[in-house]
């Protein structure tokens, strides 16, 4: 079969690795494109391509041409997978499976975190709650995003904001109170943390700014749930925990693993998907959902269960059988050079 993913992150080169390691032996034919020629996992495809750096619907009528003209059988797409869902009919109609949520309206609500949030509020009740919502506001003046700042700090939490629309950790910063000391200056890189009347400053050029979330800062333990199922069943829930720097553990944490239950029970979520969350106060907050594979799922992996080797499945229709995946798993990466070997683009 012939498997084409889109401008994707690098990681996906491990996908590839996982598709191509089924314990099934079955063959697959890796297309890959990016508008960088130099995108390193494009040096592990069959074949590779450098796509057009447009967007909107005049990208995805060269998704639908470049799958007629390479004979693509299943599309794996990461850029505009929302506009995909919206017009899989079109793929559909020239024989192409999407590893894509079919429900467009459930991707784009999922694509705007403000809009994730509310949406989970509406279907909790007191008697079953989905996962905790850190306090937030929504803000596009300089006013209001002063008001939020200072309705967080009454309760005494620390503040920090990121884009409503964003991958990632883009655009995310926590609130100081205090400008750099000259130990910070000499002794530290720079971070994510920024003195509120520089935010201030900054959010000024504008007055009006793209919507941005001021919410509670969340201190404790972070957790990335990597999901795959079906439409009618949740197979595998892992809770990635992250450590210290690049350092991964995964954790039979059951009450995570619940949480995922949840999501999906009233979500039906197909194929892959990732819950991020962290703690505050002993309390699991959200932080967003991801309906795709996430960066760092190649670390789930290692549980035994090939996230996308049976996404594929279940995007074909077969079984997949109970899984049994492995927990206490701690790891890390180091850095690997690459020497680019393909020059020869279309």
């Amino acid at each position: 079969m012939r498997i084409w993913f889109n401008r994707w992150f690098t990681t996906v080169s491990h996908y590839i690795d996982l598709i191509r390691a089924n314990p099934e032996g079955r063959r697959f034919v890796i297309f890959g494109t990016h508008p960088n020629k130099d995108a390193l996992y494009l040096q592990n495809c069959d074949f590779a391509f450098t796509e057009p750096d447009i967007s909107g619907n005049e990208y995805i009528d060269f998704c639908l041409e470049f799958c007629q003209q390479h004979r693509v059988d299943i599309f794996i797409p990461r850029k505009e997978n929302v506009l995909i869902s919206k017009r899989l009919k079109d793929f559909h109609a020239i024989g192409v499976k999407v590893l894509v949520c079919p429900d467009a309206e459930l991707m784009e609500t999922m694509d705007n975190k403000a809009a994730a949030y509310e949406s989970i509020r509406s279907k909790e009740s007191d008697r079953e709650p989905i996962v905790s919502i850190p306090d937030y506001y929504v803000v596009n003046k300089l006013t209001d995003f002063k008001r939020a700042y200072e309705c967080l700090r009454r309760k005494g939490q620390t503040v920090c904001f990121k884009p409503v629309i964003g991958e990632g950790a883009n655009g995310f910063r926590v609130i100081k109170e205090n400008i750099e000391t000259i130990t910070q200056l000499f002794n530290q890189g720079i971070g994510y943390r920024i003195p509120y009347q520089h935010a201030c400053e900054i959010l000024s050029q504008q007055e009006i700014f793209p919507d941005l979330m001021v919410l509670e800062f969340l201190e404790g333990e972070e957790f990335s749930i990597d999901c795959l199922a079906s439409e009618e069943k949740l197979y595998a829930a892992i809770p990635r925990m992250k450590g210290d720097g690049r350092v991964r553990e995964l954790v039979n944490h059951h009450q995570l693993i619940q949480l995922a239950h949840r999501f999906h029970q009233k979500y039906k979520l197909p194929y892959i998907f990732n819950i991020q969350v962290k703690y505050n106060n002993g309390v699991p907050k959200l932080l967003e959902i991801n309906p795709r594979m996430s960066g760092g799922m190649h670390f789930s992996c290692l549980s035994g269960i090939n996230f996308p080797f049976l996404a594929i499945k279940i995007l074909l229709g077969e079984e997949i059988g109970d899984l049994k995946p492995s927990f206490g798993i701690r790891a890390s990466h180091i850095e690997k050079e690459i020497i680019l070997q393909k020059d020869d683009f279309a």
